[in-house]
């Protein structure tokens, strides 16, 4: 095992603190060594059994952008209807949801339960442990992105129904993430969630248990 310095230390614990869900872009390009970069980054994620259980479709074009940005208005309309007449009801209405349409790039990232074949070492016991593989790859991504220089934002208001129809997906292949990049002159220093007083981070020292759990 080779030992990081300890400026290069400080950077991966930089990157992994102020990584940010962001919202707002602007139009400059990506050069495309950057974007490989980052999907270089993802595919160098660790997966249970090697499974490598995930596929990248780079969305650049602008009418697969205006539809996506649809199927995602689509839903969050739905969603709206479950904090009216709550105390979040104003503040999901005035949370900006995605920036697909703003972005230069949209990369929805899927996951194939069926990669490597019916018996993959570790996912024979916990079938779950696919997803979990392909969200090992998302933070990659995204603290790659930090690295870069860029702004990533998860989107996560839509049917999957509707994006693999869109984006012609097999059935049998989950969208796991719209994840929009680009630069941004919008970085803040908080989550965006915390920042609207949405939830407010928990202590990490009530997270911790000693070789049980424990109730509160």
């Amino acid at each position: 095992m080779k030992l990081l310095t300890e400026e290069e230390k400080n950077g991966v614990y930089k990157a992994i603190f102020n990584r940010r869900d962001i919202r707002s872009f602007l139009k400059t390009p990506i050069p495309d060594e950057k974007l490989y970069a980052l999907l270089e980054a993802a595919h160098s994620a660790p997966s249970v059994g090697f499974m490598q259980p995930w596929n990248f479709i780079i969305i650049q074009k602008e009418e697969t952008k205006q539809a996506l940005a649809k199927i995602v208005e689509k839903e969050r309309r739905a969603l709206a209807i479950h904090f009216e007449g709550t105390n979040r009801e104003l503040t999901f209405l005035d949370l900006k949801i995605a920036g697909i349409l703003e972005a230069p790039v949209t990369i929805c990232v899927t996951c194939n339960p069926f990669s490597a074949g019916d018996h993959v070492l570790g996912r024979n016991s916990i079938p779950e442990t696919d997803i979990m593989s392909t969200s090992c790859a998302i933070q990659n991504m995204w603290l790659a992105a930090y690295a870069e220089g860029l702004a990533m934002g998860w989107v996560s208001f839509y049917k999957k129904s509707d994006v693999r129809s869109l984006l012609n997906i097999p059935y049998h292949i989950d969208p796991i993430a719209l994840l929009s990049v680009g630069y941004t002159e919008h970085y803040p220093d908080r989550p965006l969630l915390e920042i609207h007083q949405w939830e407010k981070r928990q202590q990490l020292e009530n997270m911790i248990f000693n070789d049980q759990w424990k109730d509160s």
